[in-house]
This record gives C-alpha cells, sequence and structure tokens, in this order.
C-alpha cells in the first residue's frame, strides 16, 4: 500500500507565510484546518512551518510525509451525524530546532512570513530564567520566539511592516499578553535594547484567544479499518469534532488579514473575548456540571444517552435556555445558537462521554461553571433558578456515594470527601443542607443568605432521597 505523501496524491504548494510552534493533534485539527479551508476556498496562500517546541516530537514523522495528514471529522453537522476526511496540505514542512536551530533562525529572515501560532500546552507560555540568547536552541518557547523576533528585528532593520502576528492556543486566561509580557521580560535580561523592545510593542500584535473543538487524536483501534477506506499508509491520522470556535480578541485589521468570514469559519475577531470566555464556561462547562448529578443518579452512564433520554434531555435543555443564558450578556441569537451547538455536541455519536468522568472535583466545578449562574439569574430576576438548584441538591446527593442502593466512588479532593462523609453520617437532610451551603470554603460565600435558596434544596433533597432520582425529576419537570 503506497505511502501518504507529495508524490503519491495530488495537493496543493503553498508560500510560507505561518511559523506554528507545536505539531500535535490539536493544531492538526484545530488551526491547520481552518488554515486548509482559507486556501481552498479565499485564496489565503499560507503555507505553514511546524516547529517542534520541546526535544521529542512528530517532525520526523510529519517530514516523511511532507506535511500532508487525513483529518477525520465527526459529529452533528446541520442536524445529521456525519463522519467526513480529507487531507489537509497547508504545512509545508517541519523543522527540529533541536537537531538544526541554524535552519529555525533562517525563518526570521523571510520576507513573507505573517503569522505565528502555537500550542505548547498550559506549561509551554512560562518563563526560565535559564534561557539564553545564543542557546541552540533555548528551551522555553517565549525565549525560541525571542530568539527568532530579535532575528528578525535585525535582518529588516525594525521595519514595521515586518512585524508578526501572534495567535497562542495554549489553554491560560490572556495567553497573548502573558506571551507578550515574557518576551519583554527576555529582552530586558538580554540586553537586546530599546528599540527592540519598541518594535515588540508597536509592530507586532499579540492576540488573547480562546479555543474550542474536542480533539480525540489518533484513532488506534480503528487505524486497520481506516487504512483500508483510506487506501494510503498515514501515521498522522487525526480525528476531531465538528464544531470548532476560535475567538480572537485582536484590533480590526487582524480581521482584514485572515478571510475566516468568506469560508464561513466560526472565527469570532472581537475587541473583548471576556463575554465569550464567560459563555463558554457558563454555558458548556456549567451544562456538563449540573447534569453530571442528576443524570447519573437518574441511572444514565454518557452524556449523549442523557440528551436522549426525554426527561433529562428536557431537564438539560429547559435549565440552559431558561436560567443560563439569561445571565450572559451577548446577544440571544447568539447565545442560542451556541446552545444548540453545544446540545449537538453533547449528542455526537463518534464520542462517548462518561458522566463519571466529568464528575471530577464537582465542588470547585459548580462553584465555577454553575453558582455564577445561579447569583446572576437571582439579582436579575428576583427569583430563584429552579433548574440549578435542582442540580446543586443532586450534588449533595451524588456525594454520598450511593445510586440504586449500590455504592460508587466519588473523586474529590480529601476535605470534601471527608466533609460529605461526616455529613452523609447524620442522614439528617436539613442539617446537610445547612451546613453545606453554608460552607464557605466550598463557595467563597454562604449561599443561605439567598432567600429562599436553602428550602428549595432541602425539599429538592428529600425528594430525592425519598423517591428517587427517577420520580423526583420527573415531578420537578412537571
Amino acid at each position: 500500500m503506497q505511502e501518504l505523501n507529495r508524490n503519491t496524491v495530488n495537493v496543493n504548494t503553498y508560500t510560507e507565510r505561518i511559523i506554528q510552534f507545536g505539531e500535535g493533534n490539536f493544531l492538526r485539527a484545530f488551526a491547520n484546518w481552518m488554515i486548509h479551508e482559507m486556501n481552498k476556498h479565499a485564496n489565503f496562500d499560507a503555507g505553514v512551518v511546524a516547529i517542534q517546541p520541546i526535544n521529542q516530537g512528530l517532525i520526523k514523522m510529519l517530514n516523511d510525509q511532507d506535511g500532508l495528514y487525513t483529518l477525520y471529522l465527526n459529529g452533528i453537522k446541520n442536524g445529521k451525524a456525519i463522519s467526513e476526511h480529507e487531507i489537509i496540505d497547508c504545512i509545508q514542512r517541519g523543522i527540529n530546532p533541536y537537531e538544526n536551530y541554524n535552519a529555525f533562525l533562517v525563518l526570521a529572515e523571510n520576507p513573507d512570513l505573517r503569522f505565528v501560532i502555537s500550542n505548547t500546552t498550559e506549561a509551554g507560555i512560562s518563563y526560565s530564567e535559564n534561557d539564553r540568547l545564543n542557546d541552540a536552541p533555548p528551551i522555553s518557547y517565549p525565549a525560541k520566539l525571542t530568539a527568532l523576533l530579535h532575528k528578525r528585528f535585525q535582518t529588516f532593520g525594525g521595519a514595521s511592516d515586518k512585524g508578526l502576528i501572534v495567535i497562542p492556543c495554549e489553554l491560560i486566561d490572556r495567553n497573548g499578553d502573558n506571551l507578550k509580557r515574557i518576551i519583554l521580560q527576555y529582552a530586558e535580561d538580554w540586553s537586546l535594547g530599546s528599540d527592540f523592545s519598541d518594535w515588540i510593542n508597536e509592530d507586532n500584535i499579540f492576540c488573547n484567544t480562546l479555543v474550542d473543538r474536542i480533539v480525540p487524536g489518533y484513532p488506534r483501534e480503528k487505524m486497520d479499518a481506516i487504512t483500508q477506506e483510506l487506501g494510503y499508509k498515514d501515521n498522522l491520522v487525526v480525528e476531531g469534532e465538528q464544531f470548532h470556535l476560535w475567538v480572537i480578541e485582536a484590533p480590526e485589521t487582524v480581521k482584514e488579514e485572515i478571510p475566516a468570514e468568506a469560508c464561513g469559519l466560526n472565527i469570532v475577531f472581537t475587541d473583548n473575548m471576556e463575554p465569550y470566555r464567560t459563555r463558554k464556561v457558563r454555558i458548556l462547562n456549567g451544562a456538563h456540571t449540573s447534569l453530571v448529578p442528576v443524570g447519573y443518579l437518574y441511572g444514565i452512564d454518557k452524556v449523549r444517552e442523557s440528551l436522549e433520554d426525554e426527561v433529562v434531555g428536557t431537564y438539560l435543555r429547559n435549565t440552559i435556555f431558561n436560567e443560563i443564558c439569561p445571565t450572559l450578556d451577548l446577544p440571544e441569537a447568539e447565545l442560542n445558537q451556541f446552545s444548540n451547538d453545544v446540545l449537538d455536541r453533547f449528542r455526537n455519536p463518534y464520542l462517548e462521554h462518561a458522566l463519571m468522568s466529568i464528575s471530577l472535583n464537582s465542588t470547585s466545578k459548580f462553584k465555577t461553571r454553575v453558582l455564577p449562574s445561579i447569583i446572576e439569574y437571582i439579582k436579575r430576576k428576583n427569583s430563584l433558578p429552579k433548574g440549578l438548584l435542582f442540580s446543586l441538591a443532586s450534588l449533595i446527593a451524588f456525594y454520598k456515594g450511593e445510586r440504586n442502593g449500590e455504592t460508587y466512588e466519588v473523586k474529590d479532593d480529601q476535605a470534601a470527601l471527608d466533609f460529605f462523609a461526616a455529613q452523609w453520617a447524620t442522614n439528617a437532610i436539613p442539617s446537610i443542607v445547612k451546613a453545606t451551603l453554608s460552607n464557605t470554603g466550598f463557595w467563597g460565600e454562604d449561599l443561605t443568605k439567598y432567600e429562599g435558596l436553602e428550602h428549595t434544596v432541602r425539599e429538592n433533597l428529600e425528594t430525592i432521597q425519598t423517591k428517587g432520582m427517577k420520580t423526583a425529576l420527573q415531578e420537578f419537570s412537571k
């Protein structure tokens, strides 16, 4: 069977305009796919040079395939379950700076270079005081990028039109701001001069981003069947879900250079990404966390099965649209579209997401993902969000560790486990509810201060304990 490379398949070649730190599954299923779409449909003509950010990586394998790989996108698209695949051809080559550092630095001399993209894990955007300019290479990603930018500054004499647009995808808050701050720190440590620092500040753009696509990665268990389907050997097949979202906080000029709109890509350019971050945490993550104790105690094990169940699915939809969305400040149409996308993602038949795998550290997750919606709802509506409070009661029941007479392991930090073990040892629901809601270590405040909240949670928990979750949820949903 033939190997996948540019001699065996007919693909395009593009101008090298993007340096990409990271060659892993996420960037190849996310950013590279979008670049591929813009090359195909909007004449973006953007070739990628992938840089291996750590000593071990996939660059040799990538170069063996001339930068090519097959991407499978699996999930709900336009209301239907779809699996589709395509060869992605935007990566032109890869460089391992640990083997050829000079080839990496020479990239700085390319006049066509315009963008830097990265995904070097959350730990990648970090400062290492041991890195030096003359290291070959420096260890940290920001130090490597500083060396590259300094080389470019020198090569083009600090020309303002040779600055770069830097779009990090690492999952840390204000990733672009943090990356820029560390680069300026290296500029000072390495005595690179005020002119270089001014060029970084004035002529390079560091974007903050929010990225969202589930990427299961290399489908090892299915590769025999996939290889037969494809008719060629590909060692870098990657799978992702259909949904994608890339929020880029940047000046308007950046939007003008990236033709996402012409391709119908879900790339949002904004001057303030915080509403989008809040939307994701409250709706996507908040729905997950709200669902776990309800769905699991109901007798369901998977997220998809929860949506397919009429009672649990209706409960979750009502909670999202009637209680979470009204607490957010984006246009209603945007919130509804995002919510429907989330529900489609939950129903994805190609991904099996176990409720128990989401349940890890549920108290801290509830605090960050769900509690803000409860408090904001009370503030805006001057009433209680009954669905979210039913979830809170279910959460307390979940920590008892019993479902239909059988025990299960709850995973949380020891202090939380010890707290609930002590409470459930009493089996006195009024005191369990009061102790839990007034535990400021959990919530950062005493929740019993909100009028009617304790009474509502107590009533729900009593029903769950006396009648079981199925009857309790059915009665609640009437």
